[in-house]
């Protein structure tokens, strides 16, 4: 049984049985398991019937598709951030999203952009500061990686939204929580030596 330790004050490291993660692997290994959790989650929602996904729902965002909008909207935002560029969003929500094919497409490459942008990531750019504004217009100041931190946890919960939505639909959404990614499918040497 191996032990899992999170993040510690320090950002030191994270202990997955006898091996310790630098803040570096952490964020690769945190990219890793988001963009799996969404494959996981948007390959359930394609098995759903086509009216599952479009239906209006009482729910985040309106819906399955509303929601999955939200997703890849902040995910832009975020990355424009990154790159010290506009990201041109007056919202981050969408009035009329786009098709489940298109957005999935689209979540799928962000994801793996994210995964990308963590590899090439330094101990030292992680720590970097990034001004940036907030859609209401107000200054905001993070770490890259807390940035990094903040768009998984994002994730994270509006997955936990499309769970529920998939419940809704009378389906069992997967499961997709860190241990079950770290049993299931980690591969500590895909995570790169900085």
């Amino acid at each position: 049984m191996s032990s899992l330790h999170l993040y510690n004050t320090e950002r030191q490291f994270f202990k997955l049985g006898k091996s310790h993660l630098s803040a570096k692997q952490n964020i690769q290994m945190l990219a890793r398991y988001s963009r799996w959790a969404n494959n996981a989650i948007l390959q359930a929602i394609a098995d759903l019937p086509l009216e599952e996904i479009n239906k209006k729902r009482a729910a985040a965002f309106g819906g399955i598709r509303f929601t999955l909008a939200h997703i890849n909207i902040v995910d832009h935002i975020w990355q424009a951030h990154l790159e010290g560029r506009a990201h041109g969003f007056e919202t981050r929500t969408a009035d009329t999203p786009e098709s489940f094919d298109i957005l999935a497409k689209a979540i799928r490459k962000m994801d793996n952009w994210y995964v990308q942008y963590a590899d090439a990531a330094t101990e030292e750019s992680l720590g970097e500061k990034v001004h940036f504004q907030f859609i209401g217009g107000e200054p905001g100041e993070m770490t890259r990686g807390d940035i990094l931190l903040h768009i998984w946890n994002h994730k994270t919960f509006h997955r936990g939204h499309l769970g529920d939505m998939l419940y809704q639909s009378g389906f069992k959404p997967p499961s997709i929580d860190l241990p079950d990614y770290l049993r299931d499918a980690f591969q500590e040497p895909e995570l790169l030596v900085s």
